[in-house]
C-alpha cells in the first residue's frame, strides 16, 4: 500500500513546556519547549491500497440516494491517510447519509461499528469536541474511521443508533465524559458519573481532582489543591 501524499498539517495551536508546569518550578528542562499542535493534513488521490474504491463507492452511494442526500464533496470535509489508517472527516449534519450508505451499500458493507470515542481540542475553534467512529467490514475485512467536529457552543451531532444498535451505550459514555450531545438517542444519561455530577470528566479542561477522600478518619485533598509546582 503506498502512502498517500499529505497536503500540510493543520495547525491548531502551540504547546509551551512539557508538562503543563509553569514558572520556576519546572524542573525537567523542557520549560522553553515550544510546540506547533498539528493535526494530520487532507491526503490527495490515490490513497493506495482499496482506499480510493471506498472513497468511489461512497461517492457513487450517495449520488444515488434522495434528491435531499448530500453529495460526496458536500458530506466530507477531507480524507486523511495516516499510518495505513483512513480517516473520513464528514460534516455533522451529513453523518447518517454517509453512515448509511457505508453500512448498505454491497461494495462496502461496513457492518460493525465498534462504538464512538470522544476527543477534545480546546485549541481547534470552533471545532473542539470530536466524534469518532471506527466502523469495521467482516464482509470485505476492512476498516475505515468516521471523525465529526462540533463546537463546545453547539455540542451537537446526530445518533447512529438505529443504525449501528450497538452504539446505545457507547453515545451515552461519550455524552457523560465529553458533553456531546447526540440528538434522537432515545435515553441520552449519565452512564458513569452519577446523575447530579457536574461537568465531563474526560474533558481538557476539566480540572483535576475537586473530590474530597476520606482514608481512615484523614481528609486528603483532591489532587488540584494539593503541593503544586505551578
Amino acid at each position: 500500500m503506498s502512502r498517500a501524499e499529505q497536503t500540510g498539517p493543520e495547525q491548531i495551536g502551540i504547546r509551551k513546556g512539557l508538562f503543563g508546569v509553569h514558572g520556576s518550578g519546572d524542573t525537567s528542562g523542557y520549560g522553553g519547549l515550544v510546540q506547533a499542535v498539528t493535526l494530520p493534513g487532507s491526503s490527495t488521490r490515490p490513497y493506495g491500497g482499496y482506499f480510493d474504491e471506498i472513497a468511489d463507492e461512497l461517492a457513487a452511494g450517495l449520488a444515488e440516494m434522495s434528491a435531499r442526500a448530500p453529495g460526496y464533496d458536500e458530506a466530507v470535509e477531507k480524507v486523511v491517510i495516516f499510518r495505513d489508517e483512513m480517516t473520513v472527516h464528514v460534516r455533522r449534519q451529513h453523518l447518517r447519509p454517509v453512515a448509511l450508505t457505508l453500512r448498505n451499500r454491497d461494495a462496502l458493507r461496513f457492518e460493525l461499528c465498534l462504538g464512538v470515542n470522544g476527543v477534545h481540542y480546546p485549541d481547534d475553534h470552533d471545532r473542539e469536541l470530536h466524534a469518532v467512529y471506527p466502523l469495521a467490514s467482516i464482509t470485505h475485512n476492512r476498516r475505515v474511521r468516521l471523525e465529526v467536529a462540533a463546537p463546545d457552543s453547539d455540542p451537537h451531532i446526530p445518533t447512529l443508533t438505529d443504525i449501528y444498535p450497538t452504539n446505545d451505550w457507547h453515545e451515552r459514555e461519550t455524552y457523560d465524559f465529553f458533553g456531546i450531545v447526540f440528538d434522537g438517542h432515545r435515553s441520552l444519561t449519565r452512564i458513569e458519573m452519577p446523575d447530579d455530577w457536574q461537568g465531563h470528566p474526560q474533558r481538557k479542561d476539566y480540572p483535576l481532582g475537586g473530590v474530597p477522600v476520606e482514608y481512615r478518619g484523614t481528609r486528603i485533598a483532591p489532587p488540584d489543591q494539593r503541593r503544586s509546582y505551578n
